[in-house]
């Protein structure tokens, strides 16, 4: 028996696939210029239908005050909110998230479609933005 959980624990990880963002402010309009700021990372590992996800940022104008995994119907365009992250209620922080995937948004993951969004105070509508990509794409 210990055999077969050995098997199928080696099957799981080496089938794990792995994604990293790079989290940026994108201003929307001019306006926006003067209330976000900052930077961060994240990784993303899909194991199964489980992806988990950790991260970090920093430099925001305001506190977070929420972040989120978004699918967008391309890479680089902004869609709906799908996902919600724990994250540091600070200027600095970690965010984390631990998620079972349906099928359609591990076909999503895959092809690039999903992103984390952080939204702040003054940024309401969402200050840091970066798309999950697979590593062998970077």
């Amino acid at each position: 028996m210990r055999f077969f959980a050995v098997l199928l624990l080696a099957a799981v990880s080496c089938c794990a696939q792995t994604f990293s963002a790079r989290l940026t402010t994108i201003p929307i309009d001019a306006a926006m210029r003067a209330t976000i700021a900052g930077t961060g990372s994240a990784m993303a590992t899909l194991t199964g239908s489980t992806l988990s996800i950790t991260g970090s940022f920093e430099g925001l104008r305001t506190p977070a005050t929420i972040a989120q995994i978004h699918q967008g119907p391309l890479t680089g365009v902004r869609g709906a909110a799908i996902l919600d992250l724990t994250i540091s209620k600070a200027t600095s922080g970690s965010l984390t998230g631990s998620f079972n995937l349906t099928p359609v948004q591990i076909e999503n993951l895959r092809k690039g479609k999903l992103y984390i969004q952080i939204h702040s105070e003054k940024a309401p509508d969402g200050n840091l933005w970066g798309w999950l990509l697979p590593e062998e794409k970077r």
